[in-house]
């Protein structure tokens, strides 16, 4: 266990830098730099030029890159251009508001889609199973941006959610528990957005691994000697079959992150994603680099859990099991 820890951490630190490298190298090779919008709103050679230094955008772009990392390996991840504050802190703060927002949705996700999966894949319930295998396929077949659009128009023609936002306009006045029931409030639509498809996906998947389960010999053992229902379920039948699920669940929570930047640009939620979308649009190198860098850690740091998680649940995977 130790050895793998430390292994996922080397890792991790490894994909860290290599995402935010690739920010920098991508951003700077692309055409165009931060000063395009100066020059296009007529400013001279030699004031671009300054800008340029300053911005340290007149070294080639393997020397920014090389550079970028010595920087990013002491957690340096320098200014950003368009709002002229630290990288580290205003990557942070976001990154908490897209962790809410995802870690939300994976909740939602599962608490739908694996009991329906292990509902649906038991056989004990055709007819329940079939409505609930129709309407995961569809929701597996519908991106998060377009789902977040139609709630977006439900919630602005009726009323029932917030459309947009993290907060209403005043909350800063109000009192800590209102605060956090406002902030719930905005949560309903980017949570369905992208928890729905999610969950969908984790139903299509417990259900196939149940499926295959029923034909187990323990489970044949149980079923025969009359082991009640709810404990059949669980002991019997999801528990054994519960570690690929486990092994998906973190690497789908670590992908949420790139789900969420739709989401979060209709939502007009002020997470992680938005900000990414903001930096690379601006061509802000050092944001867009420290976006990169969080993402990696989101990745990295849910798909760990996922193998932790599966290992609890399955002792056949345990260092030393097989003998």
């Amino acid at each position: 266990m130790w050895r793998f820890l430390v292994a996922r951490a080397c890792f991790l630190v490894a994909l860290v830098l290599a995402a935010s490298s690739a920010m920098v190298a991508v951003t700077s090779l692309a055409p165009g730099d931060a000063t395009t919008e100066t020059r296009l709103e007529g400013a001279s050679p030699e004031q671009i030029a300054r800008e340029r230094v300053r911005l340290d955008l007149d070294r080639p772009a393997l020397a920014r890159v090389t550079g970028w990392i010595g920087h990013a390996a002491r957690l340096d991840f320098g200014t950003s251009f368009r709002y002229g504050e630290p990288v580290l802190p205003l990557v942070t703060t976001r990154a908490g508001y897209s962790a809410l927002l995802a870690g939300t949705a994976l909740l939602l996700a599962i608490a739908i889609g694996l009991p329906l999966g292990l509902i649906s894949g038991s056989g004990r319930f055709p007819r329940l199973a079939a409505v609930v295998g129709a309407a995961s396929l569809v929701l597996f077949s519908l991106p998060p941006l377009l789902v977040a659009l139609v709630l977006t128009v439900i919630a602005v023609r009726t009323g029932w959610a917030p459309a947009g936002g993290m907060q209403s306009a005043g909350a800063d006045e109000w009192d800590a528990g209102s605060r956090v029931l406002d902030v719930a409030h905005h949560l309903i639509v980017p949570v369905l957005a992208l928890g729905l498809p999610l969950a969908a996906s984790l139903e299509r998947i417990q259900q196939a691994a149940v499926a295959e389960g029923t034909t187990a010999r323990h489970v044949l053992a149980a079923s025969a000697r009359g082991v009640g229902l709810v404990r059949w379920l669980w002991r019997a039948l999801w528990r054994p079959t519960a570690s690929p699920v486990a092994s998906v669940v973190g690497l789908a929570a670590g992908t949420l992150l790139s789900g969420s930047l739709a989401v979060e640009l209709v939502t007009a939620w002020p997470g992680l994603g938005r900000l990414m979308f903001e930096a690379l649009a601006t061509r802000d190198v050092p944001l867009a680099a420290g976006c990169g860098a969080a993402a990696a850690v989101f990745l990295a740091v849910w798909t760990t859990l996922g193998d932790l998680l599966a290992w609890w649940l399955d002792p056949r995977l345990r260092p030393g099991a097989s003998s």
